[in-house]
């Protein structure tokens, strides 16, 4: 939408909630001001941290004021913010000027540090206001005991004030008592009043992330006659305070105090609604942007949520909607023992906390800056490519910048990829910022979680598992929390042997499921439920449960029916392999121990790095996704994961990312994970290598093999990650490249078409189990005692041909190995139990063909791989040959309330994936092993 029309239509301004370097030099602020209708920009420490730690915008000016070995953290953070906000007033001085000084102002905040001192903030604010030395500039003063006198002051001495981290409608109407006694001190001594402006920063989200969870905590408890009230007061009491709050602004302008004033030419002090990023997400993320819009207002936006607004957002008049009803939500939630005043004090005290927290991760990056330490996020990431695939790389990164699709990916437009449904699928562009802000109830929820359980397991599939294991394997048992295991597998085996290592009277489990419809997670909960019930009792099982999963979706129905301990909500619009950050991770994450405040601040560094206003060339995301996109493109589209062995894990995690993103409509890149590096002589002209190297545990041999590589001329890109927690920024790196190589591939980075097809297939199957007691009957082509050989007719003609006298085992393997030709690669897509020794010989079997055949080679284990790799195995390129293994289950598991059992899921699983890759025309074979697996594979 066009997003002048708010102010020239309703009278609302709309201010930027960001600031960077790059933003304001590229011309990108100006843009924003020109088309958007920007109208001001407000900064805070946590902002600056950001755009000064992971960029190299400020790299220049640090160098020059790190010259001065006197010059403090504190003094150099000042003169780079000074210089920031100096060229952004310069840009909104029109708007200011047109304006006759009501819009066009720049925020710059008094140090948190004295936000409990009047005197101290009086000075410094004085201070700076000096030094900053434009008119369009407003002080940030919080709205403190401390700090209402010197807003007073401030006022008094013709200095404009932003009044900031209001939660309170009092504290809001002191703040504008405290506006009045300065005007009417200035005008006193002579002061012209319209020469000043002001803006009371009411902070709206921030007050539903606390309250929210407190209700949902009372619903839980209550009679079920109550439930239903109390959560219809979720997500409504931050917009019912907001517009009280503003009835209460408008009947102080009709006072004669205020009419006084203003009759001697004050400008009024306009709320400004602040915290205006939806944080759950259960809810529209520009819902607190419609609901706040209303004349004499300033709306202060980050731009994830512009981007959001401009997309989709509906303007219209709400702010005096409905005033009645939120006066009854403040009154019902008094009703509930909760007072707004001690939730809003306590909100004054913690924003307080954050920004000090912020200032200090400030000055402590700038200190590491100053000692060399601290590499920006593009800084992290290094490339060597061959001459002709560098000149092709340029061309794309110059095609983005020239197109400004960087810009478009952010703003959501679908026509970057394909104009289909790509926008729906793009909410992990904001999930950090909505996650920082929430983490307090999901930590809450993990403490209570250490108390009781030794151990925790996550029950699920592909996107809702993967990230989980990766971190669970990463920081393996933290100390005095639950260690978490991750069970995505339907081999009665792996499941077994799951159950064997728990403490059931002990154990928490997290059913996690973005539809809720998916097979394996659903299954494993009813077995795992039943199996509870046996050690603690029925009455006691469900809270050892715990769900996580998309609002509305029928895993929730069954929750709240059964009453399990807590559903954590997953964000509708992001795709499964794009949940890491959400709750799918997090909530693992929290219950494991994982300091994820810590985690997703470390992340956010990331997010800042690859924005929209950073040009391509140094957006790690766009950077990565532009290599990428046109090395497959270029015939490189084997992208070989080479990981450090403490971050080893990762690579599980980006196989299914590039997999199911890319693979897809005879195009795509097929990830190649955990493959040992070889001699440059195994590599053909097909490979492109990733290098995640872990800075704080390097390992030499794998740094001499990678250099071998770089020398021998294969495309090698570096990156660097100081310590595991970096892992975080290593999820939105990739996902932002994904998607900047999907758009360069011309398909849509966000379905899993093929996926679904093997899903069917093998639903089809177990529904005939259900009716009939028993799989559809089939035939090998060849048998030897417990090995038997499975093709699709077409495949068996050709192994026939090609085997031709030679009708053995090894003989067929032979024949299927032939049709191996340059830029194929092999898979092993093994539906046996995931353990160390089965992985070791499926291992060595696939570095066997390597280096004998030249080729890449792909191990993964069923189940798992269907819903990673298999979409690519199916969709994207036809350069792929599999050899499926499949075994007998020497002990089967029932499915409680099933028919079929474990174990013919898996047989209906694997003989689903193996008729759809047949009806693609893939070059599969099966070898089904019998009940002695690891014998089968010795052969």
């Amino acid at each position: 939408m066009d997003l002048k029309k708010l102010h020239r239509e309703y009278g609302q301004s709309i201010w930027l909630d960001y600031i960077r370097r790059h933003l304001l030099q590229s011309g990108e602020f100006a843009r924003l001001v020109r088309e958007d209708g920007i109208r001001g920009v407000t900064s805070n420490p946590s902002i600056f941290e950001k755009a000064i730690t992971e960029s190299s915008d400020y790299g220049p000016a640090l160098e020059r004021l790190e010259k001065n070995k006197d010059a403090t953290a504190s003094a150099i953070y000042e003169h780079l913010a000074v210089e920031d906000l100096q060229q952004a007033a310069a840009i909104l001085r029109p708007v200011y000027d047109e304006s006759d000084r009501r819009d066009g102002y720049v925020s710059m905040e008094v140090s948190p540090y004295l936000a409990h001192d009047t005197r101290a903030t009086i000075d410094e604010a004085t201070r700076l206001w000096s030094k900053v030395d434009r008119d369009n500039l407003m002080i940030k003063v919080p709205g403190t005991p401390e700090g209402i006198p010197a807003i007073r002051r401030l006022t008094s001495q013709g200095i404009n004030v932003n009044v900031t981290l209001l939660f309170s409608r009092t504290v809001c109407h002191q703040a504008a008592e405290a506006y009045m006694d300065g005007l009417e001190t200035l005008t006193a001594d002579g002061g012209d009043l319209r020469r000043i402006a002001s803006v009371a920063s009411m902070f709206v989200s921030r007050l539903d992330v606390l309250v929210d969870p407190m209700l949902e905590a009372r619903a839980q408890a209550a009679p079920v006659a109550e439930q239903a009230r109390l959560r219809s007061l979720v997500g409504k009491v931050a917009i019912a305070n907001a517009k009280l709050a503003y009835q209460d602004w408008k009947e102080l302008c009709r006072g004669a105090r205020w009419q006084a004033l203003a009759a001697r030419g004050a400008r009024v002090q306009r709320l400004l609604w602040a915290s205006t990023g939806t944080k759950d997400p259960r809810f529209s993320d520009v819902l607190y942007v419609e609901a706040l819009i209303g004349p004499d207002t300033v709306d202060t936006i980050p731009p994830a949520t512009l981007d959001a607004f401009r997309d989709h957002g509906k303007a219209e008049s709400r702010l005096e909607d409905n005033i009645d009803d939120a006066r009854q939500v403040l009154a019902a939630l008094a009703r509930t023992g909760i007072p707004i005043d001690d939730l809003t004090a306590r909100l004054l005290h913690d924003g307080v906390g954050k920004f000090s927290a912020a200032f200090d991760s400030l000055l402590g990056s700038i200190e590491k800056k100053r000692d060399g330490v601290l590499k920006s996020a593009l800084d992290r990431m290094g490339y060597r490519l061959p001459p002709p695939l560098d000149a092709a790389v340029k061309a794309t990164l110059e095609d983005w910048r020239t197109a400004g699709k960087q810009r478009r990916l952010w703003a959501r437009d679908p026509s970057l990829w394909t104009g289909r449904d790509e926008n729906r699928w793009l909410d992990w562009l904001d999930i950090v910022d909505k996650e920082q802000n929430s983490t307090q109830a999901l930590t809450a929820f993990a403490i209570e979680a250490q108390r009781d359980f030794v151990h925790a397991v996550v029950l699920g599939m592909g996107g809702s598992s993967l990230c989980p294991d990766v971190l669970a394997r990463t920081f393996r048992s933290i100390d005095g929390w639950p260690e978490l295991y991750v069970l995505d597998s339907t081999d009665p085996a792996q499941i077994r042997a799951m159950e064997m290592r728990l403490d059931l009277r002990k154990t928490l489990f997290i059913v996690s499921s973005k539809s809720g419809t998916t097979l394996e997670p659903n299954i494993l909960k009813d077995y795992f439920y039943n199996r509870v019930c046996q050690a603690v009792g029925e009455s006691q099982a469900a809270k050892h449960f715990v769900v996580v999963t998309d609002p509305g979706s029928a895993l929730q129905k069954v929750a709240e029916e059964q009453k399990l301990a807590q559903v954590f909500s997953g964000v509708s619009g992001i795709g499964g392999r794009y949940s890491a950050l959400s709750n799918f991770g997090m909530v693992p994450a929290a219950i494991m121990g994982v300091d994820v405040p810590r985690f997703l601040d470390r992340t956010s560094i990331m997010v800042h790095a690859c924005a929209s206003c950073v040009p391509p060339d140094q957006n790690p995301g766009a950077l990565l996704g532009s290599i990428l996109g046109t090395s497959a493109r270029s015939g490189r589209d084997k992208v070989t994961l080479v990981a450090s062995p403490g971050v080893a894990h990762l690579g599980a995690w980006l196989e299914q990312l590039l997999a199911e993103s890319t693979g897809k409509e005879g195009k795509g890149i097929i990830p190649i994970d955990r493959e040992p590096l070889g001699a440059p002589d195994v590599y053909g002209s097909d490979r492109l290598f990733a290098y995640l190297r872990l800075d704080n545990a390097p390992d030499a041999a794998q740094d001499a093999a990678v250099l071998a590589l770089e020398k021998a001329g294969q495309p090698v890109v570096r990156i660097a990650l100081c310590d595991p927690h970096d892992i975080g920024q290593e999820f939105f790196r990739w996902e932002i490249a994904t998607s900047v190589a999907g758009a360069i591939l011309g398909i849509n980075p966000f379905d899993q078409p093929d996926v679904e097809a093997s899903k069917v297939a093998a639903r089809q199957l177990t529904d005939a189990y259900e009716r009939s007691g028993a799989l559809p009957r089939e035939s090998p082509f060849f048998q030897d005692g417990a090995l038997a050989l499975f093709a699709d007719e077409r495949n068996d003609v050709m192994l026939e041909q090609t085997a031709g006298s030679d009708k053995t085992l090894h003989g067929y393997l032979r024949a299927h190995l032939d049709r191996l030709g340059p830029g194929d690669y092999f898979a092993l897509l093994a539906f046996v139990e995931r353990n160390d020794a089965h992985d070791r010989q499926l291992q060595r079997m696939r570095l066997m063909v390597r280096d004998a055949r030249r080729v890449a080679t792909c191990a993964g284990f069923g189940p798992r791989f269907l819903h990673s790799t298999g979409q690519a195995y199916k969709g994207g390129p036809n350069s792929g040959v599999f050899l499926q293994l499949t075994c007998d289950d020497s002990q089967d598991l029932k499915v409680p309330d099933y028919r079929a059992t474990f174990g013919v899921v898996k047989a209906a699983q694997a003989r689903g994936d193996l008729r759809v890759l047949a009806q693609r025309g893939r070059r599969i074979m099966r070898v089904h092993l019998g009940a002695d697996v690891r014998r089968g594979l010795g052969v």
